[in-house]
């Protein structure tokens, strides 16, 4: 299966697109703007920061995001040392502008993180803070938390430190592009340090147990009118990025469970009778899973490029359920782990688009310092699990309703035709009815069928159904190709 697939929507279907977006906030009762009073707070917090007193704009930090990203969050300069490696990682500091009860901070707690839909953001902050005067854009002096993490040659963590300082990034760069100059090989010298950290960080999380799922991203982007569905897989550099982001996540979690105080982000190991349910699906789609492998090595053995491999993977979500936040104070959480990390772990990195990352981080600072916890950060914290439940079930809905509505408005002209796919998922309790990706455009879509499903199987399917307005899209299984 082809990991890069992409489906237009020309500009003709504007009207339905920018109607099913609304249908969607309104549905979900999502905020569109913000109230006056919360963007006047965020203007005069824009321009009257905090600034720290340490000076690191020395430090020669790039931002590294998706192309056209404007939310920078993290700033990174890695290297070697003569005993490993050191990371900083400059992270934005909305505490900086953002003073606990104010109009922003009232409203960041009442969304709780940024929620993202094609070009329909609604963003956590006013833009004049997200996108301005908190954003680590290149050659602006910054307010930002400092991590200073040091590793030794095998890329195990051996000190950490993290403090306020004033950084200035270099430049603002994009993943794609970055990822262009590493394959031509021109790219900087940094790169290549990065590239040994995070190679050495994903050996360390094998060797823990750790485990992640390499399944193809659905996307859509939007430019000059038009909506553009893609599976892509993710490049090598956003995965070294990634390590460094979750590096300084479980350094944060070392730093709170050590002092007993904090907030972890956690997912409680999977369940054996699912693993065993996994080995019996693994059996029905021919994929070996010897008995001495467990399931992190069975996850590594997998290709998402075979069709087979993507319904085992898509299979595999389910043992990943269960996700949560714990908050803590004298006493551990019963359950501190985050099994697919293998490790205790939080959010810290994210603070312009997740709100749990600005407490975090506080606290974080606080310990380093050996300084008192601020009591706004302290009172807060029991509560923030809650609000940071609701929040992602809220982006998750988002995420998924505006996905719903762009694969049926680039199906709806299509209705009675018949594609090519293959049957990732099989309902346990309906084997007639499952899910099916489609080999063009970037589908995935329920399926039925007047026998059971064959899971992993490649197949024909016959477009029965594609409404953009109740963003519902269904197929039916026609015979298998050839």
């Amino acid at each position: 299966m082809s990991t890069t697939r992409r489906i237009h929507i020309q500009s003709t279907d504007d009207r339905v697109l920018v109607q099913g977006m609304r249908d969607i906030q309104d549905e979900l009762k999502l905020p569109p703007a913000f109230p006056p009073e919360v963007e006047a707070a965020a203007a005069a917090a824009a321009a009257n920061p905090r600034l720290p007193q340490l000076d690191r704009s020395d430090l020669p930090l790039v931002t590294l995001d998706p192309a056209g990203s404007l939310d920078l969050d993290q700033a990174m300069h890695v290297q070697r040392t003569r005993g490993g490696y050191r990371v900083y990682y400059a992270i934005a500091d909305v505490a900086a502008f953002v003073t606990a009860g104010d109009p922003v901070d009232r409203e960041a707690n009442r969304r709780g993180e940024t929620l993202y839909g094609a070009d329909a953001k609604i963003p956590l902050h006013p833009k004049v803070l997200s996108e301005g005067a908190t954003s680590l854009l290149p050659d602006q002096p910054r307010p930002a938390l400092l991590w200073t993490i040091d590793l030794d040659r095998s890329g195990e963590g051996i000190a950490v430190d993290v403090q306020r300082a004033l950084v200035r990034s270099r430049a603002r760069l994009d993943y794609a592009s970055v990822q262009r100059d590493i394959d031509a090989g021109r790219g900087q010298p940094m790169w290549a340090v990065l590239r040994e950290i995070g190679e050495l960080r994903k050996q360390r999380e094998q060797a823990r147990g750790g485990v992640s799922l390499p399944l193809p991203e659905q996307e859509i982007t939007v430019a000059a009118g038009r909506w553009t569905l893609t599976f892509r897989a993710r490049m090598a550099v956003e995965e070294w990025n990634e390590q460094i982001s979750l590096l300084t996540g479980m350094a944060a979690a070392h730093l709170m469970v050590r002092a007993g105080v904090g907030l972890l982000r956690t997912l409680p190991e999977a369940d054996p009778q699912a693993i065993r349910r996994l080995r019996i699906t693994a059996s029905a789609l021919d994929i070996p899973w010897p008995a001495e492998l467990d399931y992190p090595g069975f996850i590594r053995s997998l290709d998402p490029a075979n069709d087979t491999h993507v319904a085992m993977l898509t299979a595999c979500t389910t043992v990943l359920r269960g996700a949560g936040y714990a908050a803590f104070d004298g006493v551990l959480p019963e359950q501190p782990m985050h099994s697919a990390l293998a490790a205790e772990y939080t959010h810290a990195t994210a603070p312009l688009r997740r709100l749990v990352d600005r407490y975090t981080g506080e606290v974080c600072v606080a310990l380093c310092a050996n300084q008192p916890i601020p009591e706004w950060v302290r009172a807060a914290l029991p509560g923030l699990p809650a609000t940071m439940q609701a929040s992602g079930r809220r982006a998750r809905q988002y995420e998924r309703a505006v996905l719903d509505l762009a694969e049926a408005a680039v199906l709806a002209p299509q209705v009675g035709g018949m594609f090519d796919g293959a049957i990732v998922e099989v309902a346990t309790s309906d084997p007639t009815r499952g899910r099916v990706i489609l080999r063009g455009p970037a589908i995935e879509a329920g399926v039925s069928g007047g026998a059971p499903l064959p899971l992993g199987a490649e197949v024909r399917v016959t477009l029965v159904e594609a409404d953009p307005v109740r963003r519902v899209t269904r197929f039916t299984l026609a015979a298998q190709p050839g």
